[in-house]
């Protein structure tokens, strides 16, 4: 089964109803923003509650199976270092490390068990860029692939695997919080002067839970921009 750990908007929400038109049995959550449709398959899940993220595995135990893990929640907060509000730094880093360890360590034992895991964290080429204001965002993001190289070791010989992808901009989630005129700065940037199609997103998921040996690392998925 697929799990989307933040699936009620951008790039989880599409990788959500894609999977469910596909026909296989998928479980999203969501903390603030609702779903209106398949609300059956949604759980409201706190990424920065151990609690929380425990309750929702203990309703969902009878359907884990063969297990993929999609970390799609984040947030963001830009700020140059010299004036950030530590506190809203440091929200960043607890949804997307933290909360992402969390969901991983929650689910690790039933796919220890059954000697199977897919796991994919969506990491960014922002954490290799060196754009300013975005220290928060980048520094949570580059966490995961030390997370990745770790888990990796710890339970390669369990068939789990664990991989990130890290996103250039998309037609899809975040890039819509971009102002329009750094929006027309990153097109030049990236080569094929256009921004991704979310279904190459959904490639390469396919791509890695397909594969058991590729494990621990971290692939580009940006059309070049460096």
């Amino acid at each position: 089964m697929i799990v989307i750990n933040g699936a009620s908007r951008g790039i989880g929400k599409f990788l959500f109803n894609k999977y469910l038109e596909n026909g296989e049995e998928v479980i999203g959550t969501y903390n603030l923003t609702k779903p209106i449709d398949n609300e059956s398959r949604y759980y409201q899940v706190d990424n920065c509650s151990n609690d929380s993220i425990s309750m929702f595995v203990k309703s969902i135990q009878p359907q884990l199976k063969d297990i993929t893990l999609f970390n799609c929640a984040g947030t963001n907060y830009n700020a140059f270092a010299h004036k950030v509000d530590l506190n809203e730094w440091i929200k960043v880093i607890n949804v997307n490390l933290i909360g992402t360890f969390a969901f991983i360590s929650s689910l690790l034992p039933f796919m220890r068990e059954q000697n199977f895991g897919r796991i994919v964290n969506f990491s960014s080429v922002v954490a290799q860029k060196g754009i300013p204001g975005t220290s928060a965002y980048a520094a949570s993001k580059a966490g995961l692939w030390g997370l990745a190289k770790s888990i990796s070791a710890e339970n390669a010989t369990k068939g789990i695997t664990i991989n990130n992808l890290n996103l250039g901009y998309f037609d899809i989630g975040m890039i819509s919080d971009v102002p329009q005129n750094y929006q027309e700065v990153i097109l030049k940037q990236i080569p094929t002067h256009n921004f991704g199609n979310p279904d190459e997103i959904f490639n390469a998921c396919e791509f890695l839970r397909n594969n058991s040996y590729i494990n621990g690392t971290s692939i580009d998925i940006s059309a070049g921009l460096v």
